[in-house]
């Protein structure tokens, strides 16, 4: 499996640029990835460009989430896309750069997920030996003493990225074949945290502070669906179902919207068959072919 050679391994916990890194596989570097042109062949690069376009509407989402206030209890906000955008870039320029049949959305990062790794769902074993992922991440400004980020040196496994991975390995057998027609994406790349260092979902945030993450979040959820061209949408879990379905009418947006249930250990229903439930769930909205990148066999 091709790895992302990075290049320049310096992280900032406010600059939100994108690291220099080559793609292994196509040896394209990012002033080729910006411009969307392969300076080898002199040919427009379109597959770069949606990649570039999705960092693009995700920089300017960090930026703006940058700037909010949140009430208590959230005493700690972490925002992966600053301290570990070195990876997230290279997850997105990696597996982002084409379009897609299917978008798949998350709520927001886990703790031992995604705020580790800056990859959704993304548990460090997981993104390194099956996604082919690896990268500095660096430290938000103001840490939780009891919840530092270790990045890959993380000895926790995010259960919910555990899960989550898994069953797209299983399934998919390589990130090829997974990619091929789908892509992941986080809501809102923040997570909170109370003073006792416990998890604080966006559900659970004062009625203010979650509309201002809305209105923020809601706006490049659709600009990703529109740069994606996809044609079903799957909130992972109930929350992100609905701020998809929200988004879809504000934007009047022309995709079918789906859900499967959320891995999170927190859900009893997760703890009693998740795999087995969203295999039924992807049977039931006919696009298992479609996950598994088996276009020759769909259904009809």
């Amino acid at each position: 499996m091709d790895l992302f050679n990075v290049t320049s391994s310096t992280a900032s916990n406010s600059a939100l640029t994108v690291p220099t890194y080559v793609d292994a596989s196509t040896g394209m570097t990012p002033n080729e990835v910006k411009h969307g042109v392969d300076e080898t062949q002199g040919q427009l690069n379109t597959t770069a460009s949606i990649a570039v376009q999705i960092l693009n509407i995700e920089s300017r989402l960090s930026n703006e989430l940058n700037r909010l206030l949140f009430s208590p209890p959230v005493a700690y906000v972490y925002n992966p896309l600053n301290y570990a955008w070195e990876t997230h870039s290279l997850f997105v320029s990696k597996f982002g750069n084409t379009k897609k049949q299917i978008l798949f959305v998350g709520m927001n990062p886990g703790p031992w997920g995604m705020v580790q790794t800056g990859i959704p769902f993304g548990a460090a074993r997981l993104v390194q030996d099956w996604l082919g992922i690896v990268g500095t991440v660096g430290h938000p400004p103001i840490e939780h003493p009891q919840r530092k980020v270790q990045g890959f040196q993380c000895p926790r496994t995010e259960v919910s990225g555990q899960r989550f991975w898994g069953f797209f390995r299983d399934i998919c057998i390589t990130p090829e074949n997974m990619f091929k027609n789908c892509f992941v994406y986080s809501y809102c790349p923040l997570s909170f945290m109370h003073t006792s260092g416990r998890n604080i979902t966006p559900p659970e945030l004062k009625s203010s502070d979650r509309q201002a993450i809305m209105e923020l979040c809601d706006s490049s959820l659709g600009e990703i669906i529109t740069v994606l061209k996809v044609d079903i949408v799957i909130g992972i879990g109930k929350f992100a179902e609905y701020r998809v379905r929200e988004t879809v009418k504000k934007h009047s947006l022309n995709v079918t919207i789906g859900c499967i249930l959320h891995p999170s250990p927190i859900n009893p229903s997760a703890n009693k068959g998740w795999k087995e439930a969203v295999l039924k769930s992807m049977q039931e909205m006919n696009i298992l072919h479609i996950v598994r990148g088996d276009q020759l066999h769909q259904c009809t």
